[in-house]
Formats: C-alpha cells, structure tokens, sequence
C-alpha cells in the first residue's frame, strides 16, 4: 500500500518528492546534560492538520540511552529509506494511531533488511524520534509530553528552556538549525489557519489541547526564531485544587464559588504567567448550566465546562492587510447574540469599553482578564484603555462607568520563588467624588521565608461582615454560605 519493494527491499514511493536524508550536527554541551544532538525535521513531514484526526499522545518520556554520532547516522539512513518507501499521500490518509503504526512496520522491515545492529530500546527510541519528526513537532514532542512543564521557551535553535515547579531552567532540547525551528512554526500555526514568515513574523496560535503559542520570527528576532507554548493541563484546576497548592484558602475558595454563582461582575487582575486564565477557567466552572455563555479570545485556550457555550476567536488582517477580526468587533457582536454571560479572554484596549457596557446592560456575571499589578492600578488601566479608544468622556463620566459594570477584582500573583497566590479579593463599591471606591474582602500577607527560599504567607480577612453584594446573594439564596465563609475567615484571621 505505501511502497514497492524491489531487490534490497525498497523502491521509490508514490511521493513526486523524496526528501534527502540530513544527518545531525552536534551542539555544545550544557552544564545540565550531555552533548546533544539537533533533531532532524524534513519539510516533506507530515504537519498533523493534514492527518484524518489528531495524531495519538506520545507515551510518557522514559529514561534515553546516550545519544552517539553513530545513532544519528543510522536515523538518518532510516529516514532516507523510510521517505524513499512510503507514499505521503496515503499516509496522509490515515488516523495518527494508524499513521505511527504504519511507519513502525516499514522502519521495522527497514533495519532488518539493511542490518542494523540495534538494541531494542535504541529501536524504540528511533521509531519514537522518526514519528515524531513524520507526524508531530520533532524536538519538542518530549516537552510536550510532560505533564510538569507549565511553558516551554524557545530562543532560537541553539536554546530551549522549560518551566518546571514555578522555576526555569534550561532544557538539553536543540534543533538542527533555525530553519527546522522556523518549519515546526509555520506547522503549528497553520492548524489555525495562520501564518509566521517575513511579511507577518508574529503570530499566536493554540496548539489541539488547547496551549497557547506564540512565535516571533526574524527579521524582528534578531537569533533565530522565538517560540513560547504556555502549557495547559490535561486534567483542569478547579477551586479545590487551588486550595490544595495554596493559592487560596477553603473559605476564600467558597467566597470565590459564590461570586461566580450569583453574577457578579468580575475582573481577573495579574501579571504575566500569574494564572489569570487559570482562575477564569476556575470561576466559569460554578456558572449555572442552563446560561448561554459567549467566549470572545485572541487565542481560544478557555475550556468551559457548561453546554451553552458559543466560542469566538479574533483573526488577523491577510497578506493583504485586510480581513481583520477585531476583539473589539467580537465583543460588540456578542451583544446581538442574547448572551446571558460575556468572558473575555484578556482586556488589551478599546474591547474594555464594549465590555463595561455590556456588564452595565443587562449581561451580570460577565468577565474578563487584565495585565495590572493591583486592584486599584486594574482600575486605571481600565481607564486608559477607554481613553486609547479615541472616547472624548470625561474623566469623572468614565470612572462611572467602571464602577458601575465592575462588582469584584481578583488579583493574581506569581512571586519571586514562582508560587502562584491570589493576593487581594476586592470590591468597587461606588464613587466619593472623582474616585473610586474599593474595599478589600481578603488580601494575602506575606510574614517571611523559609531556609529554602519559599515564601511564607497567609490569607486574612479584613473584617467586612456584609460585602457591597450582599443583597445579591441574598438574591441567589446563597447569603448564609457567604455568611459562614466570612465567619470562617474573621476566626483565621484572629
């Protein structure tokens, strides 16, 4: 089905183009492994768009046996052999199970008819590899595959690092060249339909479970191609689990589950990597299934648990520079769509106006994301943002506005030893004059550190016995649950 097979059996595949065999050249050391090897990536590969479904996860990352010039030799004769075998166009046919199973056979038939000496771990190290260069990312497959790496940073084909336990360190991962680097990119991005060369060089992209991608390429990165995956997990957080890590406390967790329950308005405030998405993904879990939710994204990474829930995505001008979806355009579109509930992935500038407006209208329990450090400077952004809109308001007439849509700010933190804290639960009760009015429900203290560095912290209630929502709970008829976590959270706290 896939090749002819001729005296030495092997003959030309059906494929037009054979892609010759590149053997790889070693890079340097690092002070954290062995010399390593780039991994070859032919542009012939299969990218997994092109597969009838998303190819098989790879298995969890076992022990390798060290890398030789001998190894890569021989992977490089397979492959040569493998692409002189194999019709691309059937392959393409096929499920990714039946894909890595099919390339298992010839790989298989290859090495005893040619053989090779190989143990048997070293063979299932080369079909792993080969596979992964055919059918998946190359290189970055074993990163992929770890369930502890939160991001994966690529700074051209000579650096990778991997976030791991909050901290980063470097990875022995190298590519061949920044042009291998520079191909898995435009894979990647293509599954979006997007593109990453020199006419647009920046681009984000979500890989198929979701992780978010983003890849700069020259001549703006001056080294080579940058690509940063932000990892999701497969199993989702939830509150309990944030519990769990510290990063809130069981009364704050209940608090949280409240606010989400009975539509409040809310801001997700932090700073890069703090875990606002995280949180939102959180929240959105206590939203009552019979809503209709509507999701506005530049990269669509939420994953809502309800079956009501229409997704929306932005999308960049063509190679003409026309065709642009802006976030601002999704938002004002969801107003004609009955949602009951509007999230945005994050507020970057005019969309927060639309938002407000929606949250001022009719559309409670809406939410959205924003980069700021505090509650009250996530205030201030909010009011530049309308400003960078072109919206002639006056100041007093804007800050209104935001504290009327706005119920509760969470604000989430990364800090110094990558612990990940939800730092204030914050209310915006109304205007005194020209200003806004906030009181914090619950902060985060930090007391000092630990001989290892870890910080040390607790959660304290700041003695607000009837929050500003108080009546809306009531509403809901959750008030002696928020009743009860208030109690719980004053008898900590003293």
């Amino acid at each position: 089905m896939f090749g002819k097979r001729g005296n030495e059996g092997f003959g030309k595949s059906a494929v037009g183009t054979i892609v010759p065999a590149v053997v790889a050249t070693p890079v340097a050391a690092t002070p954290s492994g062995p010399e390593v090897f780039a991994e070859p990536l032919q542009d012939a590969a299969l990218s997994r768009h092109q597969l009838a479904s998303p190819p098989v996860v790879p298995a969890p990352a076992r022990k390798k046996t060290a890398r030789t010039e001998v190894y890569y030799d021989t992977k490089s004769q397979v492959f040569s052999a493998l692409i002189d075998t194999i019709d691309l166009s059937q392959l393409a046919k096929l499920d990714g199970e039946s894909a890595r199973e099919e390339i298992r056979d010839i790989v298989n038939d290859i090495i005893t008819i040619k053989n090779f000496a190989m143990s048997i771990s070293e063979q299932e190290e080369l079909l792993e590899d080969i596979c992964n260069d055919v059918l998946g990312y190359g290189p970055l497959e074993p990163l992929l595959a770890r369930d502890d790496i939160a991001d994966i940073m690529v700074n051209g084909s000579g650096q990778t690092f991997i976030e791991v336990g909050g901290k980063t360190i470097e990875s022995e991962i190298r590519f061949r060249d920044n042009s291998q680097l520079l191909s898995i990119c435009q894979r990647i991005v293509s599954q979006v339909g997007r593109r990453v060369d020199e006419s647009s060089p920046i681009c984000d992209a979500r890989l198929p479970d979701g992780s978010r991608v983003n890849v700069i390429a020259p001549p703006l990165a001056i080294d080579g191609p940058a690509l940063t995956i932000r990892k999701f997990k497969k199993d989702k957080l939830t509150l309990e689990q944030l519990v769990k890590y510290g990063s809130i406390t069981a009364e704050g967790s209940t608090l949280l589950q409240i606010i989400g329950r009975v539509r409040c308005n809310v801001v997700i405030s932090g700073g890069t990597g703090s875990g606002k998405t995280t949180l939102l993904n959180c929240l959105t879990r206590h939203i009552d299934t019979d809503e209709r939710v509507i999701t506005c994204e530049d990269t669509a990474e939420l994953q809502l648990q309800q079956p009501h829930v229409v997704r929306l995505e932005t999308r960049p001008p063509n190679i003409e520079g026309e065709g642009e979806i802006t976030m601002r355009d999704l938002v004002k579109n969801c107003l004609r769509m009955r949602p009951e509930r509007i999230i945005v992935g994050e507020v970057r500038g005019p969309e927060v106006f639309d938002l407000l407006q929606a949250m001022n209208t009719g559309h409670d329990g809406s939410m959205g994301t924003i980069h700021a450090n505090t509650p009250r400077e996530c205030l201030s952004r909010m009011e530049s943002m309308i400003a960078m809109g072109g919206f002639s308001l006056p100041a007093k007439t804007v800050r209104e506005i935001i504290s009327g849509s706005i119920d509760i700010i969470i604000q989430a933190a990364r800090l110094r030893d990558g612990s990940r804290r939800i730092t204030h639960v914050t209310e915006v009760i109304g205007m005194e004059g020209d200003v806004i009015v906030t009181q914090d429900l619950m902060r985060y203290e930090i007391d000092g550190e630990d001989a290892n560095g870890r910080l040390i912290g607790r959660h304290v209630s700041t003695g607000i016995a009837k929050p500003h929502f108080w009546d809306r709970a009531r509403y809901y008829n959750e008030e002696r649950r928020l009743a009860s976590a208030l109690d719980a959270m004053d008898q900590m706290t003293n």
